[in-house]
């Protein structure tokens, strides 16, 4: 039998038997979603290992040290304490809840009702999550005589950290998934990334938290900003 016989015979048949693989657009439509689960398992165990090491007390002298840096800024510095403390309001709950709100209702306006939906779920869900952990761990705050005024409540993880992270991120995603051009993307979600950095990092300078406090919290914050855009993804290419 001839060579040309021989591929029409055998060669083309099991070529056009073969499953069709996926193409380059699949191949990165299916990246996307596994490097974001992989992330959200990475700060899953970030977030275990730190809140393991708190109970053992293994980070005390890490908290302590920043503790103490943060009040000498504070006291050579006035003006940053006022800074801090603006920039810490960007995290309290009437703001974020006031961003979610419109958020929601700006979604509901557009027609995107489900998405509203999964938004007031996820910062929702947050915050009660947030509240079930502080009691587990049951860490009380720096004291009184390091901290630039008295807070209430437990501390780790942080509250403003966390939510804010879960606020800023999920909003910065949803921005930054109607942008075409990849500069205004990175632009967006670094500005997201920035404020969750400047309100955690406010929480530690105020020495109202301990440094791993506001650590656990951006750990937990971003895994759940990140699960339930996994979530709504998913619903999306139903």
């Amino acid at each position: 039998m001839t060579g040309r016989r021989l591929r029409a015979f055998i060669v083309i048949p099991i070529i056009r038997f073969m499953p069709r693989l996926p193409g380059p657009d699949r191949y990165r439509s299916l990246i996307r979603p596994l490097l974001a689960g992989l992330a959200v398992l990475s700060l899953a165990v970030l977030f275990v290992v730190l809140a393991d090491e708190v109970r053992e007390g293994g980070t005390r002298g890490f908290d302590t040290a920043l503790l103490h840096a943060a009040q000498t800024l504070r006291a050579g510095h006035p003006w940053f304490a006022e800074v801090m403390r603006d920039l810490s309001g960007l995290g309290s709950s009437v703001v974020l809840a006031v961003f979610t709100v419109a958020a929601c209702g700006y979604l509901l306006l557009i027609g995107a009702r489900t998405m509203a939906a999964l938004v007031a779920l996820s910062v929702g869900s947050a915050a009660l999550l947030v509240a079930l952990l502080k009691p587990v761990f049951g860490r009380l705050r720096p004291g009184a005589a390091f901290a630039e005024f008295l807070a209430s409540g437990l501390s780790f993880p942080s509250g403003h950290a966390s939510m804010s992270a879960v606020v800023f991120l999920t909003f910065g995603a949803l921005l930054a998934s109607r942008r075409g051009r990849l500069g205004e993307r990175c632009y967006i979600m670094g500005a997201a990334a920035g404020l969750t950095l400047l309100v955690g990092l406010s929480r530690i300078a105020l020495g109202v938290h301990w440094a791993t406090d506001v650590l656990g919290g951006w750990a937990f914050g971003t895994a759940w900003a990140l699960l339930w855009l996994l979530v709504a993804r998913r619903l999306a290419g139903r």
